[in-house]
């Protein structure tokens, strides 16, 4: 099998798969006013075209899958999704990111379905905090859906909290007493500058290293990555059942290590989150005879991957804000 590779020796084994761009909720640092909808779009991918897709991808090499969204849980259609995934060769890990609101009615469903990993947003452990920075008081819910979700023998469970100064950058005790008794990764992201939140980037942005700084300070430790890892530095402590992991895209040489690739809700292929160019992979879709030209055509795309983002020089390119992309 020919595994993905681009020109500087990174392959890509990952793919992130957006099935819809709608969410439910009202993200302060994605889409504060909600989602507004969008006329004279395409659809999102059919069931039939995820599963081309996710074919082809195989056939280069895929063996992690995340689904995204915008909220994913929001397609009705999200466990035929799962098992459609579930029955391609070669995928080993079938992972969900999700807010959570409809873990209690539906995370059983997904595990059956195939499901084998999930990440949970969940920006903070306070009520009224979680409520300012969502749109939405929904929290005691979503911790029992994860209580529930604990009892389904997932192969790993993480929870994701957006780093932001001001709003939940105190937090951190409440989540060190949550991670004593839960067998769980909290993993704390720093918030990204995308296409229109520049002026609430400017003055919710944190760096992480200050956090990092923090929990060595407290006799958390490092721990070594396997070679397939995420972007994730995690952290642990013999104190505590689970580990504290550090996303920080303004690291140095945060993007050395890239092993993903991107595909939108309209089958776009993106080679980074914040890349300025949008492959069309939808017209390779719709024929199962198709399947070598897809592949053919990742492969002669991967040429066109950067080293590394541009954050720093304030460029996001073609990512107004994460829901569209799924993160």
């Amino acid at each position: 099998m020919a595994l993905l590779a681009d020109r500087f020796g990174r392959t890509f084994p990952y793919l992130r798969l957006s099935v819809i761009e709608a969410c439910n909720f009202r993200c302060s640092y994605c889409l504060p006013d909600g989602y507004l909808g969008a006329k004279q779009r395409p659809a999102p991918l059919s069931r039939e075209e995820i599963a081309r897709l996710l074919r082809g991808f195989a056939q280069v090499g895929l063996r992690k899958l995340r689904i995204t969204g915008g909220e994913p849980s929001l397609r009705r259609d999200l466990p035929e999704i799962i098992a459609s995934a579930a029955a391609v060769g070669g995928i080993e890990t079938i992972a969900l990111t999700t807010n959570g609101t409809q873990l209690d009615k539906r995370v059983q469903r997904w595990r059956e379905a195939g499901l084998t990993h999930l990440n949970v947003s969940v920006d903070a452990l306070d009520r009224e905090r979680f409520r300012a920075i969502t749109g939405h008081d929904r929290l005691p819910e979503i911790l029992r859906g994860l209580d529930l979700a604990h009892g389904l023998g997932f192969g790993a469970i993480k929870l994701n909290a957006v780093l932001l100064k001001g709003l939940n950058d105190d937090q951190l005790p409440a989540w060190r007493d949550y991670l004593r008794d839960h067998p769980v990764s909290v993993r704390f992201i720093e918030l990204m500058r995308t296409g229109d939140n520049a002026a609430y980037f400017e003055r919710h942005h944190l760096r992480a290293s200050a956090l990092e700084e923090q929990l060595l300070a407290d006799g958390w430790r490092l721990q070594p990555r396997p070679g397939d890892a995420g972007p994730a530095r995690e952290y642990a402590h013999p104190a505590f059942a689970g580990r504290i992991g550090i996303i920080a895209p303004y690291s140095k040489d945060f993007c050395a290590g890239c092993n993903r690739l991107r595909v939108t809700h309209t089958g776009d292929l993106r080679l980074c989150l914040f890349g300025n160019v949008g492959i069309p992979l939808r017209p390779w879709l719709q024929d199962d005879a198709d399947r070598d030209r897809l592949a053919a055509a990742l492969q002669s795309q991967l040429g066109l991957k950067a080293i590394g983002h541009q954050l720093h020089a304030g460029e996001t390119g073609l990512t107004p804000n994460l829901s569209t992309i799924g993160g």
